[in-house]
């Protein structure tokens, strides 16, 4: 089947039955190729799970070589907030076209993200209709508190990690966004990592295969 999204797959080795999936989303100007590379060690712990890396719908304007989600090129929040709604409809189509294809629930796919990317993922995972297994989110934040809170379907478990020293997508965005989700009644867990900016560092990587271990295989 082709996807609505161009999608960098990883399927289990050895032919081993697929039970789950991972969506990864790639941050501002990067790709799906770029994102996967969190597989090589996740794989070997989740034997019969395919991860999917969909490259974002729009050529990224400041890096046309990569992708975004929606454009970071203005300040204006409501520009910002429409143009990640697109996002979001292209992207609930696309899981769509995953669970049919694979067989696969809601409560068997793990959604995870790096900073636009986890933007994404958090929208996704809280506002479908039944809830993911887990949201994992990298270095992200919410788009928009408000909109989010009106349309809040599913308590999704989330995990967020941050770099203490992110200059991109501050630190303080974590604990404004666990503050919300516990407000909401959402399970969260965070991590924030010393002398981390704005990247995954393996301390979150294993962090996010424990949480995902944890939430998707049991």
């Amino acid at each position: 089947m082709k996807f609505c999204l161009n999608t960098t797959i990883i399927e289990p080795e050895k032919n081993n039955e697929i039970k789950n999936a991972i969506i990864l989303l790639h941050g501002y100007g990067g790709d799906g190729k770029d994102i996967s590379m969190l597989t090589l060690n996740w794989k070997r712990f989740l034997k019969n799970t395919i991860f999917l890396c969909p490259d974002a719908p729009e050529l990224c304007k400041i890096n046309p070589s990569g992708f975004q989600w929606f454009d970071l090129n203005t300040e204006d929040k409501d520009f910002i907030l429409n143009e990640s709604k697109k996002a979001e409809k292209k992207l609930k189509q696309y899981i769509e076209e995953i669970k049919l294809e694979y067989k696969l629930k809601n409560s068997k796919i793990c959604i995870s993200g790096f900073s636009q990317g986890c933007m994404m993922s958090i929208n996704i995972g809280l506002t479908s209709s039944e809830s993911f297994n887990c949201i994992v989110g990298f270095s992200g934040k919410i788009i928009d508190k408000n909109d989010l809170s009106s349309r809040i379907k599913a308590k999704t478990n989330i995990l967020m990690v941050h770099g203490e020293l992110d200059p991109i997508v501050p630190p303080n965005n974590l604990l404004d966004a666990k503050d919300f989700f516990i407000r909401h009644k959402i399970n969260v867990d965070t991590l924030m990592i010393k002398n981390c900016d704005h990247h995954i560092p393996i301390e979150a990587s294993s962090a996010a295969l424990n949480f995902i271990k944890k939430n998707l295989v049991n």
